[in-house]
């Protein structure tokens, strides 16, 4: 079943409901009101014809011959009086006496003074009545037929607006439901044309503020996404083929060189000297990539824990010394913050392979561009509001970056004008953005040209 049916139906049911019972309310309300009253009438016509035979002394025939003629056209009252000995002194017809007066019943009478029951479908009402002196016992009775016609009426009404009701509400639900799924429909129908080859296209949304257009916004904000993502991984393959080309490209080139020409040992080294640094090429783009790859991970999949920052950044340090030993790094700590800092203040929740990597391209950025091959880092610590971070600057004096070049140096694959002093694959910056990122941090950057260039990071600590 659609859940346009299914809305249709509830919408149906919910309010069909309500008028079900708004109109069990009217009925009741009716049937109450109609009891009410007849019992007060009937005390009316009690009072009236006691006092007609009491005060006016209108005689016996006469009052049953009005009771006997009225009977004839309408459900007319029938009176009877009794005296406080139980007596009857007066009665509208005795040859019918429908009520059948019992001692019990008249004792309740003078107990109460005023009771009122059913009998079968006839009212009956028993007054005490006080004339004088005297007490008198009066009993009235009769069948309303007019006021449960009138109920009957009532209830047949009901049951026939009842049921145009429904109908009513029904064809309504459908037309609502159609308004409001309409639209949702040209939706689905628009979404089934969009696959990869038109990610351009969108949904249509109106400019105002409900549901539907929040929907198509936001499924237009997802394309968006999609559609980025898309465009970078394009980008993302086809400049890795481009860096895997390269040095393959030369591998090959001074592999069959050497195969078709008899070279001496030394001609042979060169071969292969050249061959391994293309090798190494391929290493460090493959090893960049596989980390590119694990911090583009959900962050549920990484393996986080505490980490010392500090402890990364010797570790960070030691390793790119390991391969690079004419490089210089000077590490500085803030040693004030470092002697009030606790474990929890100098320690991060994070990854430590990713935060090793992250330092170790900062640390190698700042050395390679730099003419004395030599950078420097310093680690304090920053408050920022109710936050506590880990600031790390790693400055170098090298040849700066231009202003040009300067706002995507995070970009994958970028290189800019100084991509002719150092060997690169474009990498490693954007891989650092992405861990800092992942870790809840935050990098920025400063440079001059041929002044230097300074990478600040910050980290929340525990």
């Amino acid at each position: 079943m659609k859940l346009r049916t299914k809305l249709t139906l509830l919408f149906t049911v919910i309010t069909a409901s309500i008028v079900l019972v708004f109109g069990i309310s009217i009925y009741l309300v009716a049937k109450e009101n109609r009891e009410r009253e007849f019992f007060s009438l009937l005390e009316k016509e009690a009072i009236t014809k006691i006092n007609l035979f009491l005060d006016a002394e209108v005689d016996t025939q006469t009052l049953q011959n009005i009771y006997r003629s009225n009977r004839e056209v309408l459900n007319e009252v029938e009176v009877a009086i009794f005296n406080k000995d139980f007596k009857l002194i007066y009665h509208d017809a005795v040859d019918i006496d429908f009520v059948k007066e019992t001692p019990e019943m008249l004792q309740e009478v003078l107990v109460d003074e005023n009771i009122s029951f059913y009998q079968e479908n006839w009212q009956v009402i028993g007054l005490l009545y006080t004339y004088g002196d005297q007490n008198y016992i009066v009993t009235a009775a009769a069948y309303d037929e007019y006021g449960y016609t009138k109920l009957s009426n009532l209830f047949y009404t009901l049951l026939f607006a009842f049921g145009i009701s429904i109908v009513v509400i029904f064809i309504s639900g459908l037309y609502i439901s159609k308004q409001a799924f309409d639209p949702l429909k040209a939706m689905s129908e628009k979404a089934k044309i969009i696959s990869a080859t038109n990610l351009d296209l969108r949904l249509n949304s109106k400019d105002n503020e409900d549901e539907l257009s929040e929907l198509a916004n936001t499924f237009n904000d997802m394309l968006n996404r999609l559609e980025t993502s898309f465009d970078a991984q394009k980008d993302f393959v086809s400049n890795i083929s481009h860096e895997l080309r390269t040095p393959l490209a030369s591998m090959v080139t001074e592999l069959e060189l050497a195969i078709s020409s008899e070279n001496h040992k030394i001609e042979y080294l060169d071969v292969i000297s050249n061959t391994l640094s293309d090798a190494k090429k391929l290493v460090r783009l493959s090893n960049s990539l596989l980390d590119f790859a694990k911090a583009s991970y959900d962050p549920s999949e990484i393996a986080f824990k505490p980490v010392r920052m500090d402890e990364v950044l010797l570790d960070a340090r030691q390793e790119l010394l390991h391969h690079n030993p004419d490089y210089t790094i000077d590490i500085h700590f803030d040693m004030q913050w470092l002697s009030e800092s606790t474990d929890d203040h100098i320690s991060v929740y994070g990854n430590a392979y990713l935060l090793q990597v992250a330092l170790l391209n900062l640390l190698e950025n700042g050395c390679k561009y730099s003419k004395e091959k030599s950078c420097k880092v310093t680690i304090s610590g920053e408050q920022h509001a109710a936050q506590r971070n880990i600031a790390l600057q790693v400055q170098d004096v090298g040849i700066g970056i231009s202003k040009k070049d300067l706002p995507h140096i995070f970009s994958p694959f970028y290189r800019g004008k100084n991509k002719s002093f150092a060997d690169g694959n474009g990498i490693g910056m954007s891989l650092t953005k992405k861990i800092i990122h992942l870790h809840k941090g935050k990098i920025s950057v400063k440079s001059k040209k041929n002044r230097g260039t300074t990478f600040k990071v910050e980290i929340p600590s525990l």
